[in-house]
């Protein structure tokens, strides 16, 4: 792995033992909050390897739930975030799971409300960074450290191409893209990361193209 700065190796600034299992556990919540759009109101952890081993330990229960609360990695609110959800009615359920992941660290998130449900799965990769490898069955590679586009669209001739020249008209630069779909000529799922801040006039001309369904867009 590469890192751009020393503080890539020290790990973020953050509340908790470990950066792995504490930061990087508090970013997939937060991921996770950040496509749902809103508080859910219930949650269902699943934990896998290393995580549901030493979840209670390393706190990476409480800093899940803290980041799908929206605190960031070093909110010392992380440390009662359970506590907080129940005050705010969310349900949560964690379940250690037997099987074994491609990454030691991985949590599987389905969170939701009377609106909607989603479902992620997110893995810690170390010093406080993650990936995010599945959203609701798409298979994707999103780090969450960078502003980021998810773009559901049909699966046509033409539209990743009507994406991108919108960007460009923006002078938004394109880090990484990738593109999944289950089946040929159905839905699909464009993820791209990008190096400057995203505004809604941008998010707004994107819905607008043929076959675009959905944009959300991810802060850094």
């Amino acid at each position: 792995m590469k890192y751009r700065s020393v503080f890539d190796i020290i790990g973020p600034v953050m509340i908790g033992p470990s950066s792995s299992h504490t930061a990087g556990a508090a970013r997939i919540g937060r991921v996770a909050r950040s496509l749902f759009g809103r508080e859910p109101k219930w949650a269902n952890i699943s934990l896998y390897g290393s995580f549901a081993e030493t979840y209670k330990g390393h706190g990476t229960d409480v800093a899940i739930v803290g980041g799908l609360l929206d605190f960031d990695t070093d909110d010392e609110r992380i440390i009662q975030a359970i506590d907080i959800a129940k005050e705010h009615g969310m349900k949560v359920t964690f379940i250690e799971e037997d099987a074994v992941p491609d990454h030691p660290n991985t949590a599987r998130v389905i969170i939701g409300d009377h609106n909607g449900e989603l479902e992620l799965v997110g893995i810690s990769i170390g010093g406080g960074k993650i990936e995010i490898t599945e959203l609701n069955g798409f298979e994707l590679k999103l780090s969450g450290n960078h502003p980021a586009l998810l773009v559901v669209h049909n699966d046509r001739f033409g539209a990743i191409a009507s994406v991108a020249n919108t960007l460009a008209k923006y002078e938004i630069n394109i880090g990484h893209m990738e593109v999944a779909r289950k089946e040929v000529g159905k839905m699909a799922l464009m993820t791209i990361e990008v190096d400057q801040n995203i505004d809604d006039q941008l998010i707004e001309e994107l819905e607008q193209l043929p076959n675009i369904l959905k944009v959300t867009k991810i802060v850094d």
